[in-house]
């Protein structure tokens, strides 16, 4: 189970695809800038997972023989990475991800539904999450400039390699 919190640049997936098709090389370099240019964002996300939300989520806790507690400080703050997915099913190309089971549970619990664990970690507002979402909203604008300007110059590299 993994959360995420996404911003919209019309064309990156698109974009994405054909760099890797023309120039494997050039589509790691570009994951690279675009990890580069998230990294405030995943930093901010990562120092705020502080302390364990609540008690017993310090318990080992399995469902279904996978382990999604005990809440590890420390592996929720490692788990906060930069995915670049271009599969037609992704809703978003470029995402902020958390990949601990137990934090992303902390991250998204009650956000759907009203159920008890989401009441006592306390309200969350419906498609957000509690400590990454409000990260990357701080840094949005930037993170959407610079993404935006690395994208528009990778569409224009293609574009001159085609030609």
């Amino acid at each position: 189970m993994t959360t995420s919190a996404n911003i919209k640049v019309v064309g990156a997936g698109d974009t994405i695809k054909q760099l890797n098709k023309i120039d494997p090389m050039l589509r790691k370099k570009f994951n690279a800038d675009v990890k580069e240019i998230a990294a405030p964002a995943v930093a901010a996300a990562s120092k705020a997972y502080k302390f364990v939300p609540l008690s017993g989520m310090a318990r080992n806790w399995q469902q279904g023989g996978n382990k999604k507690f005990p809440f590890d400080i420390a592996k929720a703050a490692r788990g906060v990475k930069v995915k670049i997915d271009t599969s037609r099913r992704a809703t978003a190309s470029i995402l902020i991800i958390q990949n601990d089971a137990g934090a992303a549970i902390f991250e998204t619990a009650g956000r759907a539904t009203s159920n008890r664990l989401g009441n006592s970690l306390g309200s969350i507002q419906a498609g957000r999450t509690r400590l990454i979402g409000p990260a990357v909203h701080s840094q949005k604008t930037e993170i959407t400039r610079q993404v935006t300007q690395l994208v528009i110059k990778v569409q224009n590299d293609i574009q001159r390699l085609v030609k």
